[in-house]
Parts: structure tokens; C-alpha cells; sequence
């Protein structure tokens, strides 16, 4: 599991995650209601002390960053180091998911709602001791995220999209941006947009570093991960001190951050934050039980092998509630070809298997989910079936269609569609006499995804569809995903957040993370154009219990359609050693990093 640090987690966009497991939903019963009372009670009485500077915090992660530019990334082994070094107007509380102040100190909304005002920080300097301006939030903005010869990841969050009444044809608007000084700008949306708070987290950039590059059109290749690290200037706590590939990723207290505590000492009060890079999560959980690391996130078996030594080597086991990320199986629908050579980027006749819903209905009913939560998770673990994940509380819709595990349904839809075993392999041919086989991969160093790819093989098997499991480094399936689309089946993972909309990058069917079959002109099914329209509405309705009513349709059309097949939520658990002040496990995280402190 990521244990990314809460103050730096933005809603504008949904990103591809190394090692996110999933979160739980609550089991129902008093043991789920009282963890859920007892995270809610830690909030509420959470206070911050005074700490007392020095020392660091150590992570390990089983991939580097793919670059350090963040504008960019859309993988969690970027954004999570990136995340330290650079901040938003707002921010949400790992508290309460309250949205905050943090580059914007306040703000004030016209009574439409379309013109927002924020008043900026005074005094927050760049890493570089450049001040900080509303020239960087229009650059940000302008020149940046609403730049369409840079693949922003957080455009999508940021294009609000709504219908013309005069026309009746959905439009894609921006939001219009204006510097009332150096310390105040003006936003002018084209509609209502309710998640408007929320994407205002999306980092700031700095205009006296990068805007020669947008200039020159190099900004793409702009801090790639061969960059001295010094030269990646944000406004954020720390920087990146060092980066040995392979190896550890050292980031540093900014001397020039702005915030202070409540008795006017300078945060963060931690001299550095520590990620080393290992083969695997086995190895993560090695250099935790050593001491050599401080936070691990734990998996389901790894659970009864660590609670046993919680006491003597000092630390504690948190049991956080429901994650937000999600972990599924997908098929590539992707219709497109290769304009290099003109090859189609899936074989005509694997396409013809993964467009056909009956086929991923056989393959969903196939699942043994219970397996995976026994097998893989040690029973701590949870089916999942609808897209939004029970963290997100009034979001989530328990309802939805559900495959269980019934092999007999699954042969019979298959059989259905006239595929049989022939030629008596085991395996079924199609109509046209392939062999129903296709490679599925997942992240090389994800003991949970590999052993899940493992019993989804044989339960695929066991219905006559071969799965040849494939484990590759994380961000060279990244690669695959969003730019060579070279791949054709797929266990992966995504981050997710409180906003529903925060996804629309994976469920919106022109946006470049539509996992599937990304950048479509137009929908290219009926039920993807619905789900297009249902994030629209979802994203312009004002009235909270009207939008839990959209995106609970939204998971039905999902689930009915079956374009990604949940496996199982894990229950995230995360061990920290006991030595850290100013840290309480909420649903929303477990400490702020500027204010985490060692005793």
C-alpha cells in the first residue's frame, strides 16, 4: 500500500498505483461500526503538539519515480515523492477531508457560485527563495493545465463539461482566470461545478523556472528523472536532496517553507523523509522487521506475522477503515492502430472477445473473490463490486448488479456464444477456431497482485480460457497503458479520493487514463456514452443528495457493462514505529508530514 502523505493528495485526477490494495468495505456487525466510531473519535479529539525539530521518516517502495514532473505524472510512483514538493490553494484535511486553506488563505464565492475570489498566502517563497505570486497560479493554469500541447494530468478534473441549452450539445469549457494583484486572482466558471473546492488543490508550478520551457516547447521533457534533483523548485515542505537510482530517493526540509506552528516554530520539524527502492513487497516487510525502514503498509498475511512483534520492536499495527483505491481485471477494447505501422493495437480476434460483454460476464463470474480474500489476504479482505469504493461513504451504491463465483454460468454464457474446446487442450476456440488465450499482467514486486494474476489464471482455466500471467516493472506497464497501448489483459490498480469526480480521467470515454480505450473522439458504445453524461451531471448538480443519486447510477451502468472486473478490498493496515508525535489513524490518513515529529 502507498502511504501517501494526506496534505499532498488533489482530486483533480485519478493515478495508476504501484502498490495500492484496495480499501475495505466495513463488514457489517459492531466490530466494522466500532472501528468506524473509534477513526471518527480520533479526529475529533485530535491535537496537535508543539514537536521538536530533527530526524526523519523512512518508507520503502518497490519503484522510483518515472519523472519529476508532476505535472505530468499520472503514477503513483511519481506523484507520491512529487506530492512533497508542491502545493495547492486549498488542501484536504486528513482530519476530517474538510477542504482547507494552504496557498490561498481564504477565499469568497458570488452568490451564483461562478466567480470565486482567493486571497493568496503573503510571504511563501519557492525552495529557491523566489516569491511566491499570482503570476505562478495563472501560469499554472494557463499556461500548464489548459495547454493543449502538454498532456496536463490535471486537465480533466479542470474541464468543466455541460450542455448548451441553446444548442443542446455538451461543451467543454475552462475555467477563466484572472490576477486581481500579486496576492489575489479571480476564477469565472462557464457553470456551476461542484467539485470546484476540491480541484483547487491541483499543485502551483513556478513561473520563473518553467515558463521558458512551455516557451520553447520542451516542457514534456522538462525534469525527467535525470534532472539534479536541485533543480526541481516547489513551495512545498521538503526537496529532493538526492536521488541514487534503484537505490533511495532523500528528500530535504525546505528552508524556505512558509508554515509555522501554533508557537511560531518553523515545520516541518523533520530534517528529511527517506523512500528506499526494493525488489518487492516481501523485501519491504524485511527492512521494516530490521528497523532499516519506519511506516509499512500490511497486507493481510503479513498481519499475523507482524502483530506478534509489535511490542518488542516498537511499533504499532493501525487499522484505518476503507481505502479509496480500487483493484481490478481489464480487457483492451482499444479499436485503434498503431500509426507507425498501421497494426492495429489489439489482435482483431482477441478484440472480438474483449469488446463482447458475455465474455467479460464469463470472466467476472469466474472470480473467486473469496479465494483471493482467503488466499491473498488472509481473510482480511472484502468483495468488491461497485466502482467507488465504501470509503466514500453516500457515494458508494451497494446496490449494483453482482457476478458470483459460479463456473456453471460462466461456461454457459461462454458455450452461448459458441466457443468450445475442440480440439480437447482444455482451452476453448472461438468461431473462427483461436485458441481463447491472452497474457495478463500486473507490476513485477506486488506479492498481492502476482499471487492474485496466479489464482485468476487457474479459475480462467477452469472454464477453458487461458491466461498466460506476465509481471513486468511498474512503470514500463505504465508505458503500455497510457502510450504504446501494447498490452491485453491487465490486474492494476487506482487511487481514488471523497470526490467521485476526481475519477472522471479513467470513466470519461475521451480522456487519456480511459484505461480500456482511451482518447475517443466519440463514445464508442452506448452505455460509455451514458457514463460520459452521468459524470457531466454529477459534476454541475449542486444538490448533494441529487449527485449521491448520479453516481450511484454511474456504478450501475458500470457494473452492468463490466468494462473493469473487481477482485477484493483489503483492510489497509499500516505499521509505524512508535516513536512519531502528532499522528492518529483517521479514515482519511494518519498524520500530517509538516507536523510529524520524533519524541
Amino acid at each position: 500500500m502507498k502511504i501517501t502523505p494526506r496534505l499532498f493528495i488533489w482530486a483533480c485526477a485519478v493515478a495508476l498505483s504501484a502498490l495500492g490494495w484496495g480499501g475495505m468495505a466495513f463488514s457489517q456487525g459492531n466490530s466494522g461500526d466500532a472501528l468506524l466510531e473509534r477513526l471518527k473519535q480520533n479526529a475529533t479529539e485530535f491535537r496537535y503538539e508543539v514537536g521538536k525539530p530533527g530526524g526523519s521518516l523512512t518508507h520503502s517502495t518497490i519503484s522510483g519515480p518515472k519523472t519529476f514532473n508532476l505535472a505530468i505524472a499520472t503514477e503513483t510512483s511519481s506523484t507520491e515523492i512529487l506530492g512533497y514538493l508542491f502545493e495547492g490553494l486549498t488542501e484536504s484535511s486528513w482530519l476530517t477531508s474538510r477542504m482547507e486553506g494552504n496557498l490561498a488563505e481564504r477565499w469568497e464565492a458570488s452568490e451564483d457560485g461562478l466567480v470565486w475570489t482567493f486571497h493568496l498566502r503573503r510571504g511563501v517563497k519557492w525552495s529557491d527563495g523566489a516569491p511566491f505570486t499570482a503570476d505562478d497560479v495563472l501560469f499554472t493554469f494557463q499556461r500548464i493545465i489548459y495547454n493543449d500541447d502538454i498532456p496536463a494530468s490535471a486537465r480533466p478534473g479542470l474541464t468543466i463539461r455541460y450542455l448548451d441549452e441553446s444548442t443542446q450539445e455538451w461543451q467543454r469549457g475552462q475555467i477563466a482566470i484572472a490576477k486581481i494583484d500579486d496576492h489575489a486572482v479571480r476564477f469565472t466558471l462557464p457553470v456551476p461545478f461542484a467539485p470546484f473546492l476540491r480541484t483547487m488543490g491541483t499543485p502551483i508550478y513556478p513561473r520563473h523556472i518553467l515558463e521558458k520551457h512551455v516557451d520553447d516547447g520542451s516542457f514534456t521533457s522538462t525534469w525527467d528523472v535525470g534532472t539534479d534533483p536541485g533543480e526541481i523548485i516547489g513551495t512545498g515542505p521538503f526537496t529532493i536532496a538526492r536521488y541514487d537510482v534503484g537505490e533511495r530517493i532523500v528528500l530535504r526540509k525546505n528552508p524556505h517553507y512558509w508554515k509555522k506552528d501554533d508557537a511560531g516554530n518553523a515545520l516541518p520539524y523533520l530534517d528529511q523523509v527517506v523512500y528506499l527502492v526494493v525488489q518487492d513487497i516481501a523485501a519491504a516487510v524485511l527492512k521494516f522487521q530490521a528497523g532499516e525502514t519506519d511506516i509499512l503498509g500490511v497486507t493481510g498475511d503479513q498481519y499475523p506475522v507482524l502483530k506478534p512483534e509489535e511490542a518488542a520492536k516498537n511499533f504499532t499495527l493501525h487499522r484505518q477503515g476503507p481505502n479509496f483505491g480500487t483493484t481490478f481485471l481489464a480487457f483492451n477494447q482499444n479499436r485503434g492502430k498503431n500509426s507507425d505501422n498501421d497494426r492495429a493495437f489489439v489482435e482483431p480476434a482477441k478484440l472480438k472477445w474483449f469488446t463482447n460483454r458475455d465474455f467479460r460476464r464469463a470472466v467476472a463470474h469466474s472470480v473467486d473473490k473469496d479465494s483471493i480474500i482467503d488466499n491473498v489476504m488472509n481473510g482480511l479482505g472484502y468483495p468488491q463490486w461497485a466502482a467507488i469504493s465504501p470509503a466514500a461513504g453516500p457515494f458508494h451504491n451497494p446496490d449494483v448488479t453482482q457476478y458470483a463465483y459460479d463456473l456453471k454460468h460462466a461456461n454457459d454464457l461462454l458455450d452461448g456464444l459458441g466457443w468450445f474446446d475442440l480440439d480437447g487442450d482444455g482451452f476453448r476456440e472461438d468461431d473462427e477456431g483461436n485458441t481463447l488465450s491472452f497474457t495478463l499482467a500486473t507490476n513485477s514486486g506486488n506479492d498481492v497482485r502476482e499471487k492474485v494474476c496466479t489464482l485468476l489464471k487457474q479459475d480462467l482455466a477452469k472454464v477453458g480460457i487461458q491466461a498466460n500471467t506476465r509481471f513486468m516493472e511498474f512503470n514500463s506497464l505504465v508505458s503500455q497503458l497510457v502510450s504504446t497501448y501494447d498490452w491485453e489483459a491487465i490486474v492494476i490498480g487506482f487511487t481514488g479520493g471523497v470526490e467521485p469526480h476526481g475519477g472522471i480521467n479513467l470513466w470519461h470515454s475521451s480522456e487519456r487514463l480511459h484505461l480500456w480505450y482511451p482518447l475517443q473522439e466519440t463514445p464508442a458504445t452506448p452505455w460509455e456514452a451514458a457514463i460520459n453524461e452521468l459524470f457531466v451531471r454529477g459534476s454541475r448538480e449542486m444538490d448533494e443528495a441529487k449527485r449521491y443519486a448520479i453516481y450511484h447510477e454511474f456504478q450501475q451502468v458500470a457494473s452492468d457493462n463490466l468494462p473493469v472486473i473487481y477482485t477484493a478490498l483489503a483492510e489497509r493496515i499500516t505499521a509505524v514505529r512508535n516513536h512519531y508525535g502528532n499522528m492518529t489513524p483517521t479514515l482519511y490518513g494518519l498524520y500530517d508530514v509538516r507536523y510529524l515529529y520524533v519524541r
